[in-house]
């Protein structure tokens, strides 16, 4: 972990000015990682007010979260009230000087305020319009309020995550929203080549139903071909085994992930049990996935033998795919994570040890890395206003007296 929170950072992005509407998840983190790779972000937010994720989350002192330097880094943050005429004006005039559009709105929303595609494109016939939405901005339902949990439940993901014995669960934080924002992301970057190629832009439709369901593998075809339909199956995948956490002599869990045949036969070696990878109920996938309960109380009772740390020395030996189900501390105080730089340490005002993740992938040529931490809301203004815009004085004072910015 280092202390780089290096402003001059450029990234493949350099150059690329995003305009992000919208709030809470969705198309903020979006916004997050077009920033990360580089992209000049202007956040637009409420005057007064701001993105409800500045106090979302756990907080540490005076209501502000440990969330918003997050999902907010590496932008800039100005005040405007969009639900005025004067505040839709400034967002076209931005978008005459901008590459990327970025709003999660309810669909309608934008064309509500005369700020839809098929205006927006004659002020800038290059722009790319990334729109996130719970159901997309076609179909039936696309009218409808769609938060995440909603997007995940429709995807399919809600319903096999969890234990068979329990109702339906979620993982603890909200994938659905970052997977649809991870897609738009991604076809954003799609959109630009096209744009560089032919000098169109284009929209972006991510939905986060459709996102999560891009997720599911196989298993609308399970469905559709053998009329199977995919369980809620704890820590296991079924007929995939071995894969799963094992128990060790001082109470901790390793997950063990020895389903490939020549992988499973040297486990079978670690085990000093190499019949099993001749015994016919294991040698193959298949007889693994049929026998997948058996094997797992073999390798338990083997596993428990054993303390964690005797246990990963062991299967690192044979060259077992294994690991420690990791928290934050553990993090924190792996070497590989420090090596790789996979977390940072950012100089905040307030926040005196924040640390975050730093920005994935990593790139050989275009170093991309974590500019600074949430900026405070309307921080920008002055910048983007005064020096990006050409507004005078006189100008910004009126707005903000009319409760504009």
């Amino acid at each position: 972990m280092t202390d780089d929170n290096n402003q001059n950072s450029c990234g493949p992005l350099n150059g690329i000015r995003v305009i992000e509407l919208g709030q809470l998840l969705a198309g903020p983190f979006c916004g997050q990682l077009l920033a990360d790779y580089g992209a000049e972000v202007i956040k637009v937010e409420q005057p007064g007010v701001g993105d409800p994720m500045r106090v979302w989350g756990r907080e540490k002192g005076h209501g502000k979260s440990l969330w918003w330097p997050v999902v907010a880094r590496g932008k800039k943050s100005v005040t405007l009230n969009l639900r005025t005429e004067e505040g839709q004006q400034v967002i076209r005039d931005l978008v005459a000087k901008s590459d990327i559009i970025l709003e999660n709105f309810r669909p309608g929303t934008m064309e509500r305020w005369n700020l839809g595609y098929d205006e927006l494109k004659k002020i800038n016939p290059g722009l790319i319009m990334i729109r996130v939405s719970g159901y997309g901005q076609t179909g039936p339902y696309s009218s409808k309020a769609g938060y995440g949990a909603i997007g995940e439940a429709m995807g399919g993901m809600r319903y096999v995550v969890g234990d068979p014995s329990t109702p339906p669960s979620r993982m603890g934080i909200s994938i659905g929203d970052h997977l649809a924002a991870t897609f738009a992301c991604l076809g954003a970057l799609a959109a630009l080549h096209h744009k560089n190629q032919t000098g169109e832009g284009q929209v972006i439709d991510s939905a986060i139903y459709e996102a999560c369901l891009a997720m599911m593998e196989s298993l609308v075809s399970e469905y559709s071909e053998g009329g199977y339909i995919r369980e809620r199956s704890g820590s296991i995948l079924p007929k995939i085994a071995p894969s799963n956490v094992y128990p060790t002599k001082d109470g901790l869990m390793v997950l063990i992930a020895a389903n490939q045949d020549t992988v499973f036969s040297r486990l079978a070696q670690a085990m000093d049990r190499p019949d099993l990878a001749e015994d016919d109920r294991y040698k193959t996938h298949t007889a693994r996935g049929d026998n997948q309960t058996e094997l797992d109380d073999l390798i338990a009772e083997w596993s428990a033998s054993l303390t964690a740390d005797e246990l990963q020395a062991k299967l690192d030996e044979y060259g077992i795919p294994q690991g420690k189900i990791y928290r934050a501390p553990d993090m924190m105080d792996d070497p590989h994570f420090k090596a790789r730089e996979a977390i940072l340490k950012i100089a905040h005002p307030e926040f005196k040890n924040l640390h975050m993740q730093n920005v994935f992938p990593k790139f050989s040529k275009t170093k991309a890395t974590v500019r600074a931490p949430g900026p405070e809301l309307g921080e920008h203004n002055e910048d983007i206003y005064k020096d990006l815009l050409g507004m005078s004085d006189a100008d910004i004072a009126s707005y903000k007296e009319k409760g504009l910015m």
